[in-house]
């Protein structure tokens, strides 16, 4: 595509008599004759805005051939005698009539095609008086509830007194006794049982497997033909063209403006339609029998229990083929005073830590400001 080219003047602005939008061309002011400064704000070219959409120059364009004539001079340098600026093209300094040395500086470069900074905030708006209501409703609001959990957090230290202790204790005589079960036949393995030895040791086994019947176990997904589905989407097309220009900084004040017509790309909306399996849910049937097998039962139990004494176990005679199983809870009654007498029942996990308390004991109590207790410990 054809390419378009046109050269930007831009302007600058003297800082010794605040001359503005003076012409790049000139090297001095039209004012005050001072030189334009290599550094600071008189280094500074505007070029004028761009269009946001095609960025192409709001400005007009050269058409004097003398200022094009300094456009195509190549960038400007300073003299390193009198800082006077020069045509790129000129050997000698214009002010003192110094020679171009090498370390005569050139014209600073502008950046171009960097994305514009974001826009300023817009300033803030004071709230009224209803917004100040409502924020000072919330503090209060956050301000009581974390007062409220630094205080129901806060302990205390109070005393008390083991007021009783109880224990209870049972002995269950379990046998492996046979059982008629239902399972799934897939799932049922014929295993021959075996029996117990001094409780133990034992295989619960599978045999008898009988009286099977049908029965529902499941549900499943099965394709049900097919159906046509239709759904609207968007892709990218070529709609035309459109206008597209970037600058290059040319060093002396001037900038070269490049455009071309490159493609257009629109959103166009269409129906992808398909082809897409039906699916229905069916029942699933499995065979479900009948089995004998065998299984731990209570067949007898014996129960102890007492207060403020040494636990025991309840005595029970087993044979070789049955087991025994264990059962024990422990309870430590303890007595305090937070606003008035108050219990609280202890619950120990073993033998050895329940006979660590005895009845009439000191204990420290750790209790929140809630009334929960958090530790106890004797004194």
């Amino acid at each position: 595509m054809a390419k378009r080219t046109r050269i930007i003047e831009g302007t600058w602005n003297c800082t010794s008599c605040d001359t503005k939008g003076i012409p790049a061309r000139h090297k001095l002011c039209p004012n005050c004759n001072n030189p334009r400064e290599v550094t600071g704000k008189e280094s500074e070219f505007d070029f004028g805005g761009v269009d946001a959409k095609s960025g192409k120059s709001l400005r007009e364009g050269v058409t004097d051939q003398a200022a094009l004539e300094v456009a195509a001079a190549g960038e400007d340098w300073f003299c390193a005698y009198c800082g006077a600026a020069n045509r790129g093209d000129t050997p000698r300094c214009k002010q003192c009539s110094a020679e171009r040395t090498p370390d005569a500086k050139a014209a600073p470069l502008q950046a171009f095609d960097a994305p514009a900074p974001p826009p300023a905030p817009p300033p803030k708006q004071p709230m009224g008086k209803k917004k100040w209501l409502v924020l000072g409703a919330l503090f209060s609001c956050c301000f009581s509830t974390c007062l409220f959990g630094v205080w129901a957090g806060s302990t205390s230290e109070l005393p008390g007194e083991v007021t009783g202790t109880a224990w209870k204790r049972a002995v269950v005589q379990e046998r492996f006794t046979p059982v008629a079960r239902t399972g799934w036949r897939d799932e049922l393995s014929a295993t021959a049982p075996r029996m117990p030895v001094n409780g133990a040791g034992e295989v619960a086994g599978v045999v008898n497997v009988r009286d099977c019947v049908s029965r529902q176990r499941g549900t499943r997904k099965v394709a049900d033909g097919t159906e046509r589905v239709c759904r609207t989407k968007s892709r990218k097309v070529a709609c035309g063209t459109e206008e597209k220009c970037r600058r290059r900084d040319k060093g002396n004040g001037f900038v070269e403006e490049v455009c071309e017509d490159v493609t257009k790309y629109c959103s166009e909306s269409y129906e992808d339609c398909q082809n897409e399996t039906r699916y229905r849910t069916e029942p699933v049937f499995s065979q479900q029998c009948t089995y004998d097998t065998y299984e731990w039962k209570p067949v007898d139990r014996r129960e102890a229990s007492g207060s403020d004494d040494r636990p025991r176990w309840p005595e029970l005679s087993v044979s070789g083929v049955d087991r025994v199983r264990r059962e024990e809870t422990y309870s430590v009654n303890i007595r305090y005073e937070d606003d008035g007498v108050k219990e609280h029942v202890l619950e120990p996990k073993s033998e050895q830590e329940f006979l660590g308390w005895k009845k009439g004991q000191g204990v420290n109590l750790t209790v929140t400001n809630l009334g929960k207790v958090e530790k106890v410990v004797p004194r």
